[in-house]
C-alpha cells in the first residue's frame, strides 16, 4: 500500500496535443465508446459512495486506497472529456450533472441497501473487493481493445497512461479479494452467490441498457474480443472459490 500511495498521481496529458483529435477525429464507434467511459469513470465517486457507509470505512488500508483511487478515476474522467470536447461532443460537468438526473429513483436508496447489507455480514468487503477486481480487469481490457480499434496514436497514448494506473488499481482489488476469499468459506459462498447474481458491466444501471448492449458487442464481440474475456475469466477462476464462473463469456454470449 505504501508503494501505491507514492506512486499514485494525477493522469497527466498536459504534453499530449489534443487538438490532433480535430485534424485526425476519431470514428463515431470510438466516440460512443469513450461517452460511456468518461460517463463510468466521472461516476466513480457515486461507487465510493456506496462502499463507505459499509464496514469497509473501518479499515484504514481500503479506504486509504479507496481516497487515491476515487483521485485517480476523477482524472481519467478529465482526460477523457478533454478527448470529447476536442471533437465538440458534450463532456465535462454538464454532462456529468445531466448523466445524474437520469438515473433511475432506487441508486438514491443504494446506500442504505449497503448500509443494511454490511450490517448482516462481515463480509460484504470481500464482494466489494472481488467485484471491484473483476470490474478493473473489465475495464482495462475494453482500453486496450478500443485503442487496437480505433489505430490512432494520440489515443493510444492517453489510454496507455490510464491503463497503467488501472493496473495498480487491479493489483489493490485482486490482493485484497484473494486474501479475504482465502480467509473464510463463508465470505467464498457470498461472494460467488453475489457474482453470479448480480455482476453485469460496469456501467449497467448508470448508462442506458443500448449502449451497454453496444459497448460489450464492439469491444468484445469478434475472436480478439471473446480471447481477452477468457483471459478474464481465467482470472476470476484463480480467486479462492470463484472457478468456474463464467462472468465475461455469459457478457460475451449475450453480445453476439
Amino acid at each position: 500500500m505504501t508503494t501505491y500511495q507514492r506512486l499514485s498521481e494525477k493522469l497527466e496529458i498536459e504534453d499530449i496535443d489534443l487538438d490532433s483529435f480535430r485534424e485526425h477525429p476519431l470514428d463515431p464507434e470510438a466516440l460512443r465508446c469513450l461517452r460511456y467511459m468518461h460517463d463510468v469513470e466521472s461516476h466513480t465517486v457515486c461507487y465510493l459512495r456506496d462502499m463507505l457507509v459499509t464496514r469497509a470505512h473501518r479499515d484504514p488500508e481500503v479506504t486509504s486506497f479507496l481516497t487515491l483511487w476515487n483521485y485517480e478515476e476523477y482524472w481519467h474522467g478529465k482526460a477523457i472529456a478533454g478527448i470529447l470536447e476536442a471533437h465538440d461532443e458534450l463532456a465535462g460537468n454538464s454532462r456529468i450533472a445531466a448523466l445524474r438526473q437520469r438515473l433511475p429513483r432506487g441508486d438514491a436508496w443504494k446506500p442504505l441497501s449497503f448500509q443494511i447489507a454490511s450490517a448482516l455480514t462481515p463480509h460484504l468487503t470481500a464482494v466489494h473487493m472481488t467485484w471491484g477486481a473483476v470490474n478493473e480487469w473489465t475495464t482495462q481490457a475494453a482500453y486496450a481493445r478500443l485503442a487496437s480499434l480505433a489505430n490512432n496514436t494520440t489515443l493510444s497514448e492517453i489510454l496507455c497512461r490510464i491503463m497503467k494506473q488501472e493496473g495498480r488499481h487491479i493489483d489493490f482489488y485482486a490482493t485484497q479479494a484473494k486474501s479475504r476469499l482465502s480467509d473464510s468459506r463463508a465470505a467464498r459462498r457470498l461472494t460467488r452467490w453475489a457474482l453470479r447474481r448480480f455482476w453485469s458491466p460496469v456501467g449497467t444501471g448508470v448508462v442506458p441498457d443500448q449502449e451497454v448492449d453496444f459497448l460489450r458487442t464492439y469491444l468484445f464481440g469478434g475472436a480478439d474480443g471473446r480471447a481477452m474475456a477468457d483471459r478474464i475469466d481465467r482470472r476470476v477462476d484463480r480467486l479462492p472459490g470463484l472457478d468456474g464462473l463464467g462472468l465475461l463469456k455469459g457478457v460475451v454470449s449475450a453480445a453476439a
